[in-house]
């Protein structure tokens, strides 16, 4: 595990600058504190920061083959990496080390580009090929580990964080006013997309060339939803077939050389998880998970991850967060998050990932479960679609004006509104949005409307849905989710919160192999009249108790609109003050005022609004505003690479 970085001057072919990379390393530091490594080709930079996990003392990056003249630096995990191993021996490789990273390099040997579709894990991988003066750059099948790069003048960038890419003196830092649109939308910033203009990030599934013929994607995997073993099977075959993956995920995901735990929430994905590890462990498995102080007990999901806790007799941890930590920290996550993230549990995920770094180098999640197995309330709630629509138009119209008018009543009005639409894509974008089309209107400064053009979110699920053979509509809201919420939110929020405080994060749910069998089994055994997970649940029935089975999802919930109300108010206040809203230009400061009004007040929950606004500006400060480009100081790693 580590942060990779390099640039390529591929049409200048300028000798690549060392002080350039010892800057970008630099910024990377959290991503990899115990060593770091380098290598230069006349007009090429690779560089790593590795987080030890695998052969301690073998594993150092760059790894290169026999003769030298193929070169990778890897992020991640190859958990298959030991038969590879065998095999590539077998067919007359010498291997140098124990360490999993070696294997890429002879894969690649063997079958150049097509050497991923061997890998099973996560990875964020850069590839040089000497002979042929060639970069070859993957992510991972489901996007758990990041990859960013941009173009700038002939050089090509890339890095496991944006901020290391803005070390570049070729790269600018300006504003993508069409992700900023998509994340008022979606909650995220979609790939390739980032709050960046001209920085993208690189696809889940998909990798680059680059060469003197310049830069080519390709999607080398994508999720299939056909049922090859036909829907005859009987519910116990499949119930024993999801059985016996979860064993293998789980116990593949558990090779490590350093100690390592779980993060448990008490729900039935990370229950399930801890579950297992307790049958193949001998020790008891370290589980850490939050609580909150004052009001934001009845958030808390202890007493749940607690029984957890006792029927496995775990190594318990906990934290109880304050609310200050909200003023104290805002910053700090922002900035290791790279781009605005409206999600409330982040500063929790920051929070339980530095109290496992205090103990262990690695932890297993339950992350994905949902997007499996049909999770979460939009999928049943999209069955009730045709029947909204048939409701006429003005009973409609009365029914949102009343849940616009009742206290507390926004996610329901946000249902409504979704479930009125009559077009699939609109519908999706709709299903608890940040702001949605209709609130995005009165939110948006008239320069920003103009900018956008009307650009909106339904392009990007147009894409998104244009390649699925899904046909089902719940197939069609999981592939989607699969590809954007996922990876996007999800997998950016864990992956940089984890690496923040130098923590290794997997997610053996999300091994290629088990979400494959899972895009592919029937529709009722992910999702029965209106419970989800079913055939996940029936599993974990053997493992869990009812109370965690059948109990309502939260899942690291923060309590934040409570906070904003109360000892967060002031710093929302300085954060989204009307000065700061004209500055900016982009938002429209009466209605933002309107909804700081209303949430004080208690006659709405406006804290996911203002929450994801304030990372907005919060994000301009840090990245727009101070530029994070540090001074080079004496006896910096870029001096210990000249």
């Amino acid at each position: 595990m580590c942060g990779i970085c390099g640039f390529y001057e591929y049409r200048t072919h300028k000798p690549a600058n060392r002080e350039v990379l010892g800057d970008m390393l630099r910024v990377l530091h959290h991503r990899g504190p115990d060593d770091f490594g380098v290598h230069f080709d006349k007009d090429l930079a690779l560089g790593m920061r590795r987080l030890s996990i695998i052969d301690l003392s073998g594993g150092k990056q760059p790894i290169t083959n026999e003769d030298r003249t193929i070169v990778t630096v890897f992020n991640g995990e190859i958990y298959n990496y030991r038969p590879l191993r065998d095999e590539l021996e077998s067919r007359g490789h010498t291997l140098a080390t124990e360490s999993d990273t070696e294997v890429i390099v002879h894969l690649y040997e063997d079958f150049g580009e097509d050497c991923i579709h061997h890998l099973r894990g996560m990875f964020g991988l850069a590839v040089w090929d000497a002979r042929q003066r060639r970069l070859f750059v993957a992510r991972d099948r489901l996007g758990i580990k990041p990859v960013y790069l941009a173009q700038a003048g002939g050089t090509l960038i890339f890095a496991s964080e944006i901020k290391a890419i803005l070390q570049h003196p070729a790269v600018h830092v300006r504003l993508n006013v069409e992700a900023l649109d998509n994340y008022l939308s979606l909650k995220y910033v979609p790939s390739p997309q980032t709050m960046f203009n001209g920085i993208s990030s690189l696809p889940p599934g998909c990798s680059f060339t680059c060469d003197s013929n310049g830069l080519r994607t390709r999607r080398y995997w994508d999720l299939s939803f056909a049922n090859p073993r036909g829907s005859q099977l009987r519910e116990e075959v499949y119930a024993e077939q999801l059985e016996a993956l979860l064993r293998e995920c789980v116990q593949q995901h558990l090779m490590s050389d350093v100690p390592f735990g779980a993060f448990l929430s008490g729900g039935v994905d990370s229950s399930s998880v801890v579950a297992l590890m307790s049958q193949f462990l001998n020790e008891p498995v370290k589980t850490y998970s939050v609580g909150f102080e004052g009001d934001g007990e009845t958030f808390s999901e202890l007493p749940y991850a607690r029984m957890v806790a006792k029927k496995f007799q775990t190594d318990h941890h906990e934290i109880i967060i304050r609310p200050s930590y909200l003023v104290e920290l805002a910053n700090k996550v922002v900035w290791h998050l790279d781009q605005p993230l409206a999600e409330n549990a982040t500063l929790a995920n920051y929070l339980v990932a530095e109290l496992a770094a205090r103990d262990v180098k690695m932890v297993l999640t339950g992350e994905g479960g949902d997007e499996l197995f049909a999770g979460y309330a939009r999928y049943s709630g999209e069955r009730f679609s045709p029947v909204i629509r048939a409701i006429p138009g003005p009973v409609k119209s009365l029914a949102l004006a009343a849940c616009s008018w009742l206290p507390g009543m926004r996610r329901q009005k946000l249902a409504l509104f979704a479930l009125s639409q009559t077009d699939e894509i609109s519908r999706f974008v709709n299903w608890f949005p940040l702001f949605n089309s209709e609130m995005k209107q009165s939110l948006l400064s008239a320069e920003l409307k103009e900018s956008l053009s009307g650009y909106g979110a339904d392009y990007v699920f147009a894409e998104q849905l244009s390649r699925t053979d899904a046909v089902e509509p719940l197939n069609r809201m999981l592939y989607v989710d699969t590809k954007l919420w996922l990876p996007d939110l999800l997998l950016a929020r864990g992956d940089k919160m984890s690496m923040a405080v130098s923590l290794e994060a997997r997610v053996p749910l999300l091994d290629h192999k088990l979400v494959e069998f899972a895009a592919a089994l029937p529709q009722n055994l992910k999702l029965r009249n209106l419970t989800g997970k079913y055939l996940l649940k029936k599993v974990s029935k053997a493992w869990l108790p009812s109370e965690i089975l059948h109990r309502k999802k939260q899942g690291f919930p923060m309590p934040t609109s409570l906070w904003l109300r109360k000892e967060a108010r002031s710093f929302m206040r300085d954060v989204l003050s009307t000065s700061a809203l004209r500055r900016r230009g982009l938002f429209h400061p009466p209605f933002v005022e309107k909804l700081i009004g209303e949430h004080e007040r208690g006659f709405a929950d406006h804290g996911s609004l203002l929450w994801g606004l304030m990372n907005v500006e919060l994000w301009q400060r840090i990245f727009m505003d101070s530029q994070v480009r540090p001074e080079r100081a004496a006896g910096s790693l870029a001096s210990q690479l000249a």
